[in-house]
């Protein structure tokens, strides 16, 4: 048998239970993933960065962030991350409760990959997280990761 990579996610979600549904959801996939959480947009940033306490934690294949977070809403997020020339290239699904159209618009201006609004129910919750991770992670071809030699300590 072939010993593959994970694929890294990152789950930026403050709810604890979106966050045990979704990381149910993505277990259900036969596939090897690694999933981080981190609940509000500032430890994302950090996480992002490599910054303390997340030094050294490998670089997301794809990123799911909620929009509605605490400290630093996901809009901050997706707009910081898509500036950085080192994250700009890095997937983002937001999964979010909001069906707005501004933040639908706003999100795919910032440079979201895709938009999912959360339904309200569990077995269509599980269904969205599912269709979520037959594309993201059995479709698509997700960039590699960017070598890090020579860098510059963030």
């Amino acid at each position: 048998m072939k010993n593959e990579k994970p694929i890294h996610v990152l789950l930026v979600e403050d709810d604890v239970g979106d966050v045990e549904l979704t990381k149910a959801a993505l277990g259900d996939a036969r596939l090897k993933l690694d999933i981080a959480v981190v609940e509000d947009g500032e430890k994302a940033m950090d996480y992002l960065r490599g910054r303390m306490p997340y030094v050294g934690v490998p670089r997301p294949d794809v990123i799911i962030l909620d929009l509605n977070l605490p400290r630093k809403d996901g809009r901050e997020v997706l707009n910081e991350l898509k500036c950085d020339p080192v994250l700009h290239d890095i997937p983002v699904v937001v999964l979010t409760t909001s069906a707005a159209e501004e933040d639908i618009a706003r999100s795919y201006a910032s440079g979201a990959n895709c938009y999912v609004t959360k339904p309200l129910g569990f077995p269509e919750f599980r269904k969205v997280v599912h269709s979520i991770n037959d594309f993201w992670f059995t479709v698509v071809k997700l960039p590699p990761e960017p070598s890090r030699g020579g860098g510059s300590g963030d």
